[in-house]
């Protein structure tokens, strides 16, 4: 029975959720106050000090619960395609975007991540889409429009790269975890989480040293922000958010699209004294619509295919 199709929830599967919920909110902040133009990373380089720290401490701390570390030649092929898919072309377009753009805008964009995977879902599946499900693309894709198209319209041609790299990264991060849900590996949550970052570093790296990235000079700021992408972000939530995925519904999990944005819009305004334009709140409201939507949907046709 693959996880899309379980009727009950893991009570530590909605644990783990909850981290992904609060921390994945936060960390656009962060992400934010790391990639500032003259006091943070470069975008890439931060990533890849990011994860590279992440991927030994999470491996260390499998091999120290005597995990399973050797991967089998499909969990390295799955790992590292979902690891380039997760942070480089996805995590660093992000962090590329939000060298100009606001933490909580950058936020709203991402928060289609949900509709993504379901439209990819059903194009593998070859699956017929219901009408509630076009209804709440339409509505997902509206809510994108009015938060990108007005934007791009005002913008200079450097913002407006950015905004369009915010439409590209929900679409690599949402094939990234269609990867994993359709090939799971048999690694631990914990080793699997590391191997994914570590992957991600390396990509990072490749990116970074393409670009000819300058060598960092971070604020004490920056190094905080660092810090707390390292511990919470991609230890703490992102072993949660591969638990999450292993143990409750794929549709469930994406729900934290719902939460993300909400408190990143918020601690962005409250820290960074970040404007939100009415447009902006139109959107998110249309975008949040179509994930609600999206969701139901899937939840409806999965239970529809356990009937007898």
């Amino acid at each position: 029975m693959t996880g899309d199709t379980r009727e009950r929830l893991a009570p530590a599967g909605l644990v783990n959720l909850l981290v992904v919920y609060v921390v994945w909110g936060s960390t656009y902040l962060a992400i934010r106050l790391a990639v500032r133009p003259e006091t943070g990373f470069p975008p890439f380089a931060l990533g890849a000090l990011r994860l590279t720290a992440a991927s030994f401490a999470l491996l260390a701390w499998g091999a120290f619960k005597k995990s399973r570390l050797r991967l089998t030649r499909n969990e390295l092929i799955t790992l590292a395609a979902a690891g380039l898919l997760l942070w480089p072309c996805a995590n660093g377009l992000l962090n590329l975007a939000e060298q100009r753009v606001d933490s909580g805008y950058a936020a709203l964009l991402v928060a289609t991540v949900p509709i993504w995977t379901a439209l990819i879902d059903a194009l593998v599946d070859r699956r017929w889409p219901t009408w509630r499900f076009v209804a709440s693309l339409a509505a997902g894709f509206a809510g994108v429009g009015l938060l990108s198209v007005p934007r791009l319209l005002a913008a200079s041609p450097a913002d407006a790269l950015s905004i369009l790299l915010l439409l590209v990264a929900p679409v690599t991060w949402a094939a990234g975890s269609v990867l994993q849900t359709r090939r799971p590996v048999g690694a631990t949550p914990v080793v699997s989480a590391g191997y994914l970052h570590l992957f991600g570093a390396l990509g990072f790296l490749a990116f970074s040293l393409a670009l000819r990235e300058p060598l960092p000079t971070p604020s004490p700021a920056a190094w905080g922000a660092w810090g707390y992408l390292v511990i919470a972000g991609s230890i703490a939530a992102f072993t949660s958010f591969v638990r999450a995925l292993r143990l409750l519904p794929t549709g469930v999990v994406m729900t934290y699209a719902y939460v993300n944005p909400v408190i990143a819009v918020v601690l962005g305004a409250a820290l960074l004294a970040e404007k939100i334009p009415p447009t902006s709140i139109g959107g998110m409201v249309l975008v949040l619509v179509g994930v609600w939507g999206v969701l139901g949907s899937r939840r409806a046709t999965a239970k529809a295919a356990l009937r007898p």
